[in-house]
């Protein structure tokens, strides 16, 4: 029997490249994207159709309202999307708590399915500053992951892969090309439209076109205007 594992799938460029890697891995994949009070739905359309592309036994969809705090230009629409280039420091595009909510409902239901093994795309180059994508993090949610649960007490350890943490943007686009993922499936923009086309100036959208260029693959991205 294949092993399962849950893969936190919000859509993106570096999330369909980790359901590529588990499932080449050998991994039967169970996919969690979150309707949270994001600016835009597209990315969970592009995360539907990822998780059919690459084959995923389930893929759900949980609605938790992280917007409801607002403090973050993703959830909170008075906060301006930064569009001037990518700069040093946490961005206003960090959302609080949001990897460690979002881990959290995945290690829910691996408890559940019986998978020891949790998939997340989070990466320490091209992170744009957010504090919940170091390694010193992913490292400590997997030891309270081992602390807090039923399985992992009893002698079945969870595992929190980040198979991207230390890859380039364009060493992630290069890793996922050869595993065969079409990246015109997904979107990674800070504020796509409802047709899920990018806006190409957000810090989002220049990573992403910066990465296709220095891996010299075509960037299928279709942007506005």
């Amino acid at each position: 029997m294949q092993k399962k594992a849950v893969i936190l799938l919000s859509g993106g460029l570096d999330s369909a490249t980790v359901l590529a890697i588990a499932r080449n891995q050998g991994f039967d994949c169970y996919c969690l994207s979150f309707d949270y009070g994001q600016r835009h739905s597209a990315e969970l359309a592009a995360a539907d159709r990822v998780a059919k592309a690459l084959g995923a036994s389930e893929h759900r969809i949980a609605r938790i309202d992280i917007g409801a705090f607002g403090g973050s230009a993703l959830t909170d629409t008075h906060i301006d999307v930064p569009v001037d280039g990518v700069e040093g420091g946490i961005p206003v595009t960090y959302v609080p708590a949001r990897n460690t909510i979002m881990l959290s409902y995945a290690l829910g239901w691996a408890e559940v399915l019986g998978a020891q093994d949790i998939f997340v795309g989070v990466n320490a180059v091209d992170y744009s500053g957010y504090p919940d994508c170091r390694p010193a993090f992913i490292s400590a949610f997997e030891n309270m992951a081992n602390l807090a649960t039923k399985v992992a007490v009893e002698g079945k350890p969870f595992f929190i892969r980040a198979p991207l943490i230390d890859l380039t943007k364009a060493q992630i686009i290069a890793t996922g090309s050869r595993l065969g993922v079409d990246y015109g499936l997904t979107v990674s923009c800070y504020q796509a439209d409802h047709q899920g086309r990018a806006c190409g100036v957000c810090d989002s959208c220049r990573l992403r076109k910066a990465g296709f260029a220095a891996a010299g693959v075509t960037d299928p991205t279709p942007y506005i205007g």
